[in-house]
């Protein structure tokens, strides 16, 4: 066991795997945290919180964290490099350790010109490779970065990184993937899936390479209430490659919301059969009342109790 979180032990029993996000609110209110987690609460194994995602300031996804945990939720801590030095990183990494935090997504993340604080300078002291190598040697050897000054205490993590099936060059990205993996990564949140086809084949040329054999793969999705939302969200997440023929299912259904909870379990469905994937993270921006139905659709409920 790396770190022994509830994560981690469902996906060492071999249990296909669920989990979840929240993106943290604009403000304090910590009754955000709660309401979205009491949603999510039997549904999934552990919960994504986002770190400022696309450059929009919300609050810190250390204290999001935090507030998770005290709901009996597990999270899971995602850090960027983009607003950070390696100093200030490794400082929230030993304080969310220090919390009882068990779980950690390693991202670079996007650039500030897409976000609400344009003019602000990012840092990218380190990309996602240097980062889960850091937290790698933070865990295993008890140091920090670039030398051997010891941390008190033990580093107990479970380290994640993302993955972009759909992004071009195909190649580059598998390769960017056993560079995480060798890095340090012990699984792997990929980004938003709806094109099978692509993915398909990027999943064999993992295979191919055996990095399925040495990190834990769960497939990203965001369910699609209409076919507008499709488009949009094509828009909003560069690379991702959604079928003409989706997008027109969700115009022609008579309640596109159902028909999109469909989608979700036929592709759950393909997922559980393919070799390498171990479970799937759901990206519902904001719409925390549809894992419910999407899981109960799928027959992933009950969530397994871990031993």
């Amino acid at each position: 066991m790396k770190a022994g979180s509830q994560l981690e032990k469902i996906l060492r029993q071999g249990s296909f795997v669920v989990t979840g996000e929240i993106c943290p609110p604009q403000g304090n209110d910590v009754s955000v945290i709660k309401q979205k987690a009491d949603l999510l609460k039997g549904v999934v194994d552990a919960v994504n919180i986002a770190d400022n995602p696309n450059g929009l300031v919300r609050m810190s996804s250390l204290v999001a964290s935090n507030l998770l945990l005290q709901t009996g939720l597990e999270p899971v801590m995602q850090i960027s490099t983009r607003d950070r030095n390696r100093i200030a990183i490794q400082s929230d990494i030993i304080g969310a350790t220090a919390l009882g935090i068990k779980n950690l997504l390693c991202l670079t993340g996007v650039h500030q010109s897409f976000g609400n604080q344009i003019d602000s300078k990012n840092v990218y002291d380190l990309d996602s490779v240097q980062l889960l190598d850091c937290v790698r040697g933070m865990r295993d050897r008890g140091v920090l970065l670039g030398n051997d000054d010891q941390i008190g205490g033990e580093i107990k993590l479970f380290i994640g990184a993302a993955a972009h099936p759909s992004a071009d060059p195909l190649d580059a990205h598998v390769i960017r993937l056993a560079k995480k993996v060798k890095a340090g990564a012990d699984f792997i949140q990929t980004s938003c899936v709806y094109e099978m086809s692509r993915f398909n084949e990027w999943m064999k040329r993992v295979r191919d390479q055996g990095i399925h054999e040495k990190v834990y793969v769960l497939v990203g999705m965001i369910p699609l209430k209409s076919g507008s939302m499709g488009r949009d969200v094509q828009k909003r997440f560069p690379g991702v490659l959604i079928p003409d023929s989706l997008i027109e299912r969700l115009d022609k259904a008579t309640n596109p919301e159902e028909e999109g909870i469909k989608l979700c379990v036929e592709q759950i469905e393909i997922l559980k059969s393919t070799q390498g994937i171990h479970g799937i993270h759901l990206m519902t921006l904001d719409w925390e009342e549809g894992v419910r139905r999407i899981t109960e659709a799928a027959g992933l409920l009950p969530r397994p109790n871990p031993a």
